[in-house]
């Protein structure tokens, strides 16, 4: 599957945008829903906080958000509040 392009940018993915704008920045980029995006952005050393929403079910398949070459990185848990639902949400901070 082809990566959208931004702004129309001939060669441009969103995932490379994102990255080039993650490193000349560093401020806070939020992502809702793009494991790819944020396995590149992790691979680069970019991802300095993860919040994690584990929601009580199983789908049996599915993109696992951790798969694939990454570096090594130690993250700690700052913070985590369960909902009346049962889903733990889940604040990590880079080590």
């Amino acid at each position: 599957m082809a990566s959208p392009t931004v702004g129309g940018a001939a060669g441009t993915t969103t995932r490379s945008w994102a990255v080039r704008w993650a490193r000349a920045w560093r401020n806070d980029l939020t992502i809702i829903g793009s494991a790819s995006l944020v396995r590149s952005l992790h691979a680069e050393g970019l991802i300095d906080n993860f919040t994690l929403l584990i929601h009580p079910l199983t789908l049996g398949t599915g993109t696992r958000l951790f798969e694939g070459p990454a570096p090594l990185t130690e993250f700690e848990l700052t913070g985590s509040v369960t909902t009346t639902k049962g889903v733990i949400i889940a604040h990590y901070t880079r080590r």
